[in-house]
């Protein structure tokens, strides 16, 4: 049976790229709305409430505004949005984080996609928090960087056009009141928020996210080698997320030419006198880190295979 989508900013870079995944799709029909109805407010209500699944790709007080609008029993939810990532009524998307996460994913009227940063983040640290192996009280430093896809059409512009053609690295969150550490700090369990240095590199997509761990001195903390293998059992069975083995590779490489995926790789690479760790993650922050994350829970609501239609 064919079940009808509709995509809520079809026409930004995250729609687009959902668009793209499910256009050959048999098991799925897309309501797609004309240029000129997109932002009619009576015409959005009708395919809002029409459609069995919709996906938000707007901003915050639009994807509020639309989730408020969606008032049909049949209609589920999923926010690509920032805007209900730690909302006690929505599902969090991450189905491999948590255990029972994917079934909570599964039976959800309303499921939050996660961000592309806390993506990395929680892959690596949550499931180790989980496990005692490190402290959920402890001051933890992010450091991240993303191609420039992630900032969406404004950013692509400045990249891509002549005002910003001489950049190669811009920092940024520089008030250290990035929307994405609420995310962070809630579903990792932490006590304290994360410090998060997020940057964009010339690149148009992929992402790496690290947390340096001084674990000589962390209370509680184990080895690399633990660390390894906790989050190794915590992922078994996985198709799309992958914990590397013990072999530190020489260099982590975001290309310019990064292909389209929806996989999430995570390396724990320690010194040789296992005093300190470099917990990684590398995603694409279009697939896995946004559009391929909405699909995978778009599959997992309607019963099918979760990485139908994803690039694995």
């Amino acid at each position: 049976m064919t079940q009808s989508v509709f995509i809520d900013g079809a026409a930004g870079t995250t729609g687009l790229e959902i668009a793209e995944r499910l256009a050959a799709r048999a098991e799925f029909s897309l309501i797609a709305l004309d240029d000129d109805k997109r932002k009619d407010v009576t015409a959005r209500k009708q395919a809002l409430n029409d459609a069995d699944f919709v996906i938000l790709c707007l901003p915050d007080d639009a994807a509020k505004e639309s989730a408020a609008m969606t008032t049909s029993a049949k209609t589920r939810i999923i926010d690509a949005s920032t805007a209900h990532r730690t909302h006690p009524q929505w599902i969090y998307g991450f189905a491999e984080f948590r255990k029972g996460q994917y079934d909570h994913i599964a039976d959800a009227r309303w499921v939050s996609n996660p961000g592309c940063y806390p993506t990395g983040f929680l892959a690596l640290i949550a499931p180790l928090i989980a496990a005692r192996l490190i402290p959920e009280d402890w001051p933890y430093a992010v450091n991240a960087v993303s191609g420039y896809s992630g900032g969406g059409k404004a950013m692509i512009e400045r990249f891509e056009g002549g005002q910003g053609s001489d950049i190669g690295f811009r920092s940024y969150g520089l008030d250290l009141d990035h929307k994405h550490i609420p995310e962070m700090q809630h579903h990792a369990g932490l006590s304290l928020a994360p410090i998060f240095s997020p940057a964009v590199v010339k690149a148009f997509r992929g992402m790496m996210v690290e947390i340096p761990l001084p674990i000589s001195v962390m209370p509680g903390s184990d080895s690399p080698e633990e660390m390894r293998a906790c989050l190794t059992a915590h992922y078994a069975g996985s198709r799309l997320v992958t914990v590397h083995p013990e072999m530190i590779p020489s260099e982590l490489l975001i290309l310019n030419t990064q292909e389209p995926s929806d996989r999430l790789d995570l390396y724990v690479m320690g010194s040789s006198d296992a005093s300190q760790v470099r917990l990684m993650a590398m995603l694409d922050n279009l697939g896995k880190g946004a559009g391929g994350a909405a699909v995978q829970n778009l599959n997992i609501m309607a019963g099918l295979d979760e990485t139908a239609g994803l690039r694995l």
